[in-house]
């Protein structure tokens, strides 16, 4: 048995050694270092993929994975306990932007937990304002390396993502960004039917679920993509690459530029398309 584990040690310790006189000249020349090792089993299949996207994420915009302002929950200034306390359970999140005459206008970010005081005190008079957190504010185009070393350093969980004009556009969670990194990560209140396949971005930009139907992407982008081949758009996208695309590979189709935004060994899971051309329809390439 020990000589078993000097064994694998010393094997180990060679791979390093070999990776450090190697010296890959670019990411992607580390990347497929480290594929090898993931291959000859000195790496986990899961280590190699939060490495990826820990690699990914510098490479990566808060516009790309933000939840865009149509989706937000939001409190209003004036709103009750009671009504506050239906929209915590209602969604099941934690945090939520608290606005004021306008969905321009974020005041605060109040936590659910800090409910509980009020609910503590019954004979105290509740106002908003006494315990809501301040607000980050960060621009849609930060990188998300860069923004979770800030989530970090403030202890911050939540920013408001506002667009080139100071506009909301989305927010963005430290669960967004950490998700990029070691895949989704789902609670007691996800519930992944009801959730929508195709969400709207600004600047002709939509995540698309690989798991949605042809059929309901037709619909969406008036668009005809033949379902005789495969049902989802993920196998649409497979076929289109001719392969099992990664995570941050991008690919041109018609009036679309493809983006996967994850994706693993087996799978993809979530692509991001941007309009390059609205003249013309997307149109199944077998044709």
């Amino acid at each position: 048995m020990q000589n078993k584990k000097k064994y694998i040690y010393q094997k180990t310790i060679r791979f390093f050694l070999s990776l450090l006189r190697q010296e890959p000249p670019n990411r992607e020349g580390l990347i497929e270092i480290l594929r090898n090792a993931e291959n000859r089993n000195l790496l986990d299949a899961d280590a190699l993929l939060m490495i990826e996207g820990a690699l990914h994420v510098s490479e990566t915009h808060v516009r790309d994975i933000m939840v865009p302002r149509v989706q937000m929950i939001i409190i209003d200034n004036n709103a009750k306990p009671e009504e506050i306390l239906r929209s915590v359970v209602e969604s099941g999140h934690s945090r939520f932007p608290v606005i004021g005459d306008t969905n321009d206008e974020i005041e605060g970010i109040l936590l659910a937990k800090d409910l509980l005081n009020y609910y503590a005190d019954a004979d105290r008079d509740f106002n908003i304002k006494d315990v809501m957190r301040p607000t980050v504010f960060i621009p849609e185009s930060k990188r998300l390396n860069v923004l979770l070393r800030e989530f970090r350093m403030s202890r911050n969980h939540m920013a408001i993502v506002v667009d080139e004009y100071n506009g909301v556009a989305g927010l963005v969670t430290i669960e967004d960004v950490i998700e990029e990194i070691i895949g989704e990560i789902e609670d007691e209140h996800d519930h992944e039917d009801n959730e929508i396949n195709i969400n709207t971005h600004d600047n002709n930009r939509y995540t698309v679920k690989a798991l949605t139907q042809i059929g309901e992407f037709n619909e969406f982008f008036n668009t005809e993509i033949s379902d005789n081949e495969y049902d989802t758009v993920g196998g649409f996208v497979i076929n289109t690459f001719g392969y099992l695309p990664k995570r941050g590979e991008i690919i041109d189709f018609e009036r679309f530029n493809i983006k996967i935004l994850r994706a693993d060994k087996r799978r993809v899971h979530l692509i991001l398309f941007t309009q390059i051309d609205s003249g013309n329809s997307l149109e199944n390439n077998s044709k």
